[in-house]
C-alpha cells in the first residue's frame, strides 16, 4: 500500500510518527497494521486513559477477562495481563520496524501504575516486572518525571530496560530527566549492559501548556495578553530542544556514545489541540525537526494526513523568540514555574483518576464474568 504523502514527508524530515492509542480490536482487526503500511506509523504509546477506554468498551477483551475471572486474579493482576498481551502483540507487529531502524523505532510503551509516581523503589520493581512480562526487546516502560521517577530511571536503565519518560512539562524537569538518562547509561555500562540496546524518549507535553497559559491570559484580558495566546506550548518545546542539543553535544555523552549509547530523543506528546480555534495540526507542523518523535491521537493523525504540511526543519532560529515569549508572559505576571508545577500535579491527578477508572472497569468485568457485580451481588448476567 502507498504511504500517505503528508505523513511520508513528515517521516522523511526526521520525525518518527507514533500512534497514541492501542486496543485489542485495533490489533485484531488489522487497523494498526494498516496504519503502519499507509500512515508511516513506526511506534505506539499507551497510558492508563487509553486502556481504560479500550477495556471498558471493547468486547474483544471478554474471552481473556473471563479466563482471568475463573483464575481468581485481582483487578490489578488482570490489568497487567490484559495490557501486557496487547503491548506484546503490538511489539510483534512492529518488530520489522524495530529491526529496520536498529531499535530506534518499532517501539511500544507501557506505563507503570500512576499509584507508584511517588514510590521510586516500587517503580523500579514494576518496570522490571512489566518488561519481563512483555518479554520483547522493543518494549519501552513509561515512567513519570516525578522526583521519585527520576530516581528510578537510572536504575531501570541499569537493568537493560528502555524507558519512555513521561509527563514532562518544565525545562527543570527535562534537565533532571536528561541527567537521569546519562547516569543510567553510565550505570548500565558499569553493569556490562550493551548500551546500543538501550533507547529512551523524553515525552514533553505540549497542548496542556497552552490551555493553562491561555486561561491565565484570558483572565488578564488585555490586548497584549490576547496577542500572546497559543504560543507557550511550542515555545517551551523549542527551549527544551535547545537544552537537548547542548547536553548531547557534551564530552560526557561523547564518551558514552563511543561505547554504543544513543542520544535520548524528544517525543512531543499531548499533540491534539485543545482550543478548536487553533489549527488542528499546529503541534505537528510547528515541531518538525530531525531525530524527534511525535505521538498523535488518531484524530490528529487523520488531520495531518488530510491537510498537514511540512516546510522543513522548524527549529533553527526559534530559541531567542521562545525566550522572549516567556519574558513577555512573566511581564504580565504569569509565572513559568507556577504554570509548570500546576500542570505536573494535574497530569498526575488525571492519570491517577484514569487508573482508578481502569481498576474499577476491570473489577466490574471480572465480577460480571463470574456472575457477581463488583460488590459481590448477583449481576444477572447469564453463563452464556
Amino acid at each position: 500500500m502507498q504511504q500517505n504523502a503528508p505523513l511520508a514527508e513528515l517521516s522523511a524530515a526526521g520525525v518518527s510518527v507514533w500512534l497514541d492509542d492501542l486496543s485489542r480490536t485495533r490489533l485484531e482487526s488489522g487497523s494498526l497494521a494498516e496504519l503502519v503500511e499507509t500512515r508511516s506509523i513506526v511506534g505506539v504509546t499507551t497510558n492508563p486513559t487509553i486502556f481504560a477506554s479500550a477495556i471498558a468498551s471493547d468486547a474483544a477483551y471478554t474471552e481473556q477477562t473471563d479466563e482471568l475471572a475463573r483464575a481468581g486474579v485481582s483487578p490489578e493482576e488482570a490489568i497487567d495481563a490484559l495490557t501486557v498481551a496487547d503491548v506484546r502483540a503490538a511489539c510483534d507487529l512492529l518488530e520489522p520496524v524495530w529491526q529496520r531502524t536498529e531499535g530506534a523505532d518499532g517501539r511500544v510503551s507501557l506505563e507503570v501504575s500512576p499509584s507508584l509516581a511517588h514510590d521510586g523503589e516500587g517503580t523500579i520493581e514494576a518496570a522490571s516486572r512489566l518488561a519481563s512480562a512483555v518479554d520483547r526487546p522493543n518494549v519501552m516502560i513509561k515512567i513519570p518525571a516525578t522526583e521519585e521517577g527520576v530516581f528510578a530511571i537510572p536504575r531501570v536503565l541499569e537493568r537493560g530496560i528502555s524507558v519512555n519518560v513521561t509527563l514532562i512539562f518544565s525545562l527543570d524537569q527535562y534537565r533532571k530527566v536528561v541527567e537521569a538518562y546519562l547516569s543510567g547509561l553510565e550505570r548500565a555500562r558499569e553493569a556490562g549492559v550493551d548500551l546500543s540496546t538501550l533507547h529512551s524518549v523524553a515525552s514533553v507535553f505540549v497542548s496542556r501548556i497552552d490551555a493553562e497559559v491561555d486561561a491565565r491570559l484570558a483572565a488578564i484580558g488585555t490586548e497584549q495578553a490576547s496577542g500572546l495566546r497559543g504560543e507557550a506550548g511550542l515555545a517551551n518545546c523549542r527551549l527544551t530542544h535547545r537544552v537537548r542539543s547542548q547536553v548531547f553535544d557534551s564530552e560526557r555523552f561523547r564518551v558514552l556514545e563511543a561505547a554504543g549509547a544513543r542520544a535520548q530523543r524528544l517525543l512531543w506528546a499531548s499533540t491534539g489541540t485543545k482550543d478548536p480555534s487553533y489549527p488542528d495540526t499546529m503541534y505537528v507542523t510547528g515541531l518538525v525537526t530531525p531525530d524527534t518523535v511525535n505521538t498523535m491521537p488518531e484524530k490528529t493523525l487523520d488531520a495531518f494526513a488530510d491537510h498537514g504540511t511540512v516546510g522543513g526543519d522548524s527549529m533553527p532560529g526559534t530559541y531567542v523568540a521562545a525566550d522572549a515569549h516567556f519574558d513577555s508572559l512573566s511581564g504580565l505576571g504569569i509565572d513559568y514555574a507556577d504554570v509548570m508545577d500546576k500542570l505536573e500535579r494535574e497530569g498526575l491527578e488525571k492519570f491517577s483518576a484514569s487508573w482508578d477508572e481502569l481498576v474499577a472497569t476491570v473489577a466490574g468485568r471480572l465480577a460480571g464474568a463470574d456472575g457477581t457485580d463488583a460488590s459481590g451481588t448477583a449481576s444477572g448476567r447469564s453463563d452464556e
